[in-house]
């Protein structure tokens, strides 16, 4: 019999195929720009005028989408001394919560900035250096990435809640 998809968990798996291979490209284009100015600065001994320039944004998006995919994947780095102590499901459980409710409270606080200061570069919109690329297009990374973190947090926490509430139905495992 065939399983039927949620149109949310549709959205949500493609949401998630668009950022990989947003990141993906990203990570050519890094790579690649990168290459370009080794070759012509060591090898060639003329480096592109304004290529370090070019290169930090999609540094930028790369680095925060990155961010944000680690979150989806909860692959990111976690301080884990407190879980090598705490060995009781419910516990374990309990310790998980705490920690998904003050990363929620830090991802949303700080999304709530990059969005203050999203505005305010979309109204001041300035311009780089050398190439006049509107800084808008890198520091709106910023909000998109904590958004996304932000996002990815809360459905960590709703998941972790499920576990927790879960342990006050089994008997004896505190």
């Amino acid at each position: 019999m065939k399983q039927s998809t949620s149109p949310l968990k549709l959205l949500w798996n493609f949401a998630y195929s668009v950022q990989s291979k947003i990141l993906f490209v990203l990570l050519l284009a890094v790579t690649f720009l990168e290459f370009i100015q080794v070759i012509l600065r060591y090898v060639l001994h003329s480096p592109l005028f304004g290529i370090e320039e070019l290169l930090l944004f999609p540094t930028i998006w790369l680095y925060l989408l990155g961010g944000a995919n680690a979150s989806w994947e909860k692959s990111h780095i976690t301080c884990g001394v407190l879980s090598l102590y705490i060995k009781r499901p419910r516990s374990v459980a309990l310790f998980n919560t705490v920690k998904g409710i003050v990363s929620i409270t830090v991802c949303g606080w700080l999304a709530y900035w990059a969005f203050a200061y999203f505005q305010y570069s979309f109204k001041v919109w300035k311009l780089s250096a050398t190439l006049y690329i509107p800084l808008v297009l890198g520091e709106s990374a910023l909000f998109i990435g904590l958004f996304l973190m932000t996002i990815y947090t809360a459905v960590e926490l709703k998941d972790d809640l499920k576990v927790f509430l879960s342990t006050f139905g089994h008997s004896g495992s505190e």
